[in-house]
């Protein structure tokens, strides 16, 4: 079984606007929440997955750069540094220590586990601790993207109903989109990453299973295709992470949101999306549960 999406994570300079932006696309969210290493966040929940709004709220707690480690805050302050958008993939765990091992035992490039805490604000406004172990991947040709498995070790005070409710019907993320130059080169890392078993080439194409869900490597011309007439900032020969798609109950429904709330969006393939300009460096697409 391969590890399921976990939730994204997507860089903004500007928190407040960000979640502005995401009111109007239709997302309930989560109060501000703040790391010990200098960065913030929000949250939209879903079933089993969710988006994770990240800023730099202070840097002068973003820790150095070490010899050995991996730091989460100085990998999306220096992606910040760059440009706004999606910088990291996380995938689900039951046991970061386990991962990290596995990770290692493929030949992937891995380092020790992080273990974190910090408040939650709940729905009816009282605090609670929230504890995560992270295992993290990293690829030498991947500059501008990053994976890491996330376990849970308070599951009953993150995951509320309350917030897992939307106007626009969001169900769950279901694809992740990145674009490379050359997606076949980049088979190897996601078959250590998810097993050989998950990864299906195309032309100029990769998939990776995800659980129920999947990892999509497009080249340019795929890139283009998926999202005709958009731009798209970052490391012209990849992979960066372009896109994710989210099921809803009914793109009927997200399209006369969007017009009510004055977000453009282009009709493809009967699924919403908004661009990348529009929504803080990554395309969103909104499709059919």
């Amino acid at each position: 079984m391969t590890r399921a999406i976990d939730h994204l994570v997507l860089c903004v300079r500007d928190l407040d606007a960000a979640r502005a932006f995401y009111v109007r696309l239709g997302f309930t969210t989560t109060p501000r929440a703040v790391h010990p290493w200098g960065t913030a966040n929000f949250l939209a929940q879903m079933q089993g997955n969710f988006l994770e709004m990240l800023t730099v709220a202070d840097r002068a707690r973003i820790p150095p750069a070490r010899a050995g480690g991996f730091g989460f805050g100085r990998f999306n302050a220096d992606f910040l540094a760059k440009r706004e958008g999606f910088s990291m993939l996380v995938l689900q765990s039951r046991d970061a220590r386990a991962d990290q091992k596995a990770f290692a035992k493929a030949g992937l490039d891995t380092y020790p586990p992080f273990d974190f805490e910090r408040q939650a604000t709940l729905p009816d406004g009282s605090k609670a601790q929230v504890a995560f172990s992270l295992a993290f991947v990293t690829h030498p040709g991947m500059q501008e993207a990053a994976f890491f498995t996330c376990q849970q070790h308070a599951p009953q005070y993150f995951w509320k109903p309350e917030y897992q409710k939307h106007a626009n019907g969001a169900v769950r993320v279901t694809e992740v989109v990145m674009r490379a130059t050359d997606p076949a080169a980049f088979a190897d890392f996601f078959a250590r990453l998810q097993g050989p078993d998950a990864v299906t080439k195309g032309r100029g194409s990769l998939e990776v299973r995800a659980g129920a869900g999947k990892i999509t490597v497009l080249d340019a011309a795929g890139a283009a295709r998926r999202y005709p007439g958009m731009e798209f900032g970052g490391d012209a020969a990849g992979p960066v992470f372009i896109g994710y798609r989210v099921a809803v109950a009914d793109p009927g429904v997200v399209e006369n949101l969007l017009k009510k709330n004055g977000v453009s969006a282009l009709a493809h393939n009967g699924a919403p999306v908004v661009a990348p300009n529009d929504a803080f460096g990554a395309a969103v697409e909104f499709a059919a549960a």
